[in-house]
């Protein structure tokens, strides 16, 4: 916000009284881009799928952070997943693999340059 507010002014981010540096800074703005990016690429998957807008979306947050149930009737605390139709299961475990192996590590195994010598 400061930044916005005197683009040309000297800005030190800090972490804890010590400097951040800009490698830091942005690793987690990478980090949180990849997340909502998932998050959303999950959530519109599942809406394809046929699930609604709360229940794919409450079921791709809760497949990416590795948390408990999910929101509404189909996927609440009172229900489970066993009524999803069987695409929307395999698409939560690749969103489970996905949070559960973090981002950057999948991203990794993809990269051609990771498996040559």
């Amino acid at each position: 916000m400061l930044r916005l507010i005197q683009p040309s002014g000297v800005i030190l981010t800090t972490y804890q009284g010590r400097p951040l540096s800009d490698a830091a800074a942005i690793s987690v703005m990478a980090f949180f881009f990849l997340f909502a990016l998932a998050f959303s690429v999950l959530t519109l998957a599942l809406s394809l799928v046929g699930l609604d807008y709360l229940t794919a979306m409450s079921a791709s947050i809760s497949a990416l952070a590795n948390v408990g149930p999910g929101l509404g009737a189909t996927i609440g605390p009172a229900a489970n997943y066993a009524s999803l139709p069987d695409a929307a299961k395999w698409l939560l475990a690749a969103g489970m693999l996905l949070g559960r192996l973090e981002l950057f590590t999948i991203l990794v195994l993809l990269t051609p340059a990771f498996w040559q010598r």
